[in-house]
């Protein structure tokens, strides 16, 4: 409906719609207004122009707050076993054979929602980008694939790993999302890898590089087409404000954090909420690799699902990922495919 609107010039004067690789299906440069100089953008973190621009230009706004990627994990059972929040794939591996050693179950696994199977994967995109920084460009050119880059591959390995060493829960292939957030709220489990205000962000190998992949708000942009442009430019500045902010969070209690600076957050935020914000106040964020490239293979959950219980290897499945990746590629014509 919004691509018939823009194609025969019914379009409303404010577009509210995804970022990333959706919003460039809309053809931001033709017909959004180019919002990169208006004063507000200066308080806009990087992360979020990086998945509103075309060439350099930022069309969209940001409305709404940011997810994380991660795991959740169940306070009360680290404080049971002593343990600390890690920050390393190695801090957390020792964190599991010690919940393992304590007869509880290490990581929930939901395989019967298979999308869920993804988190591992997808949130440790940081870590990659990070080893790995023109990864999403080489990805999208076909100069780079998950079974070719060490640092993607390693994503495959460790949702094979957690299986083979008994770390997930007997009835994953059974068990639906809502049933493993039951779980972690029961402590019937000590880990859930999952999308949204994750706390024990996806671990690197380095303390000193950990960072936390996150999720873009939707963005509002303005069409082009509009005899209004001038007051919704004047809206957008209100909406972005700290003044449109404090609007918003009296409506809606926030459980994120915005991607703009200088927002003042409630005081009674969730707990994941706080941890996350370190994050995006350092600046140690990048967005899901489906933010920066196009292309997205339709069966990575049924392929995760495949590595988390032990199906294939890892090496198998990040083979037959890019072969899926490859297909779409092709139905959307990018060069290099």
């Amino acid at each position: 409906m919004v691509k018939t609107r823009l194609a025969t010039g019914d379009m409303a004067d404010l577009s509210f719609f995804n970022t990333g690789s959706l919003y460039l299906t809309l053809n931001p440069a033709k017909n959004f207004v180019d919002l990169s100089a208006e004063p507000y953008m200066s308080k806009v973190i990087d992360s979020f122009k990086a998945v509103a621009s075309v060439g350099g230009k930022v069309y969209a706004a940001p409305a709404g707050s940011i997810m994380g990627g991660g795991w959740y994990y169940n306070k009360a059972i680290y404080a049971k076993l002593g343990l600390k929040v890690p920050k390393t794939w190695s801090e957390l591996s020792a964190n599991l054979a010690k919940i393992k050693a304590a007869n509880i179950t290490p990581i929930i696994a939901s395989y019967k929602d298979s999308w869920t199977s993804q988190l591992i994967i997808l949130a440790d995109y940081y870590n990659v980008q990070v080893k790995n920084p023109k990864f999403a460009d080489d990805y999208t050119a076909h100069k780079a694939t998950y079974a070719n880059t060490p640092a993607a591959l390693a994503g495959f390995e460790r949702l094979a790993d957690v299986f083979k060493k008994g770390y997930i829960n007997k009835d994953a292939s059974s068990t639906t999302f809502d049933m493993a957030l039951k779980m972690m709220v029961d402590g019937k489990g000590a880990h859930y890898p999952m999308l949204t205000f994750a706390t024990a962000t996806m671990a690197g190998d380095s303390a000193a590089n950990n960072g936390l992949t996150i999720w873009m708000p939707a963005g509002i942009s303005i069409y082009k087409g509009s005899k209004n442009i001038d007051a919704a430019k004047k809206f957008l500045a209100f909406f972005e404000s700290p003044e449109g902010h404090a609007i918003q969070m009296a409506a809606l209690k926030p459980d994120g954090p915005y991607a703009v600076k200088g927002i003042t957050l409630p005081k009674d935020l969730f707990p994941s909420t706080m941890d996350m914000l370190p994050y995006i106040e350092s600046g140690k964020t990048a967005p899901a690799l489906e933010f920066l490239s196009p292309i997205k293979g339709p069966n990575l959950p049924q392929i995760c699902v495949q590595t988390g219980l032990g199906l294939k290897s890892p090496l198998e499945n990040a083979k037959e990922y890019d072969k899926d990746v490859e297909k779409q590629a092709k139905q959307l014509g990018l060069a290099g495919w």
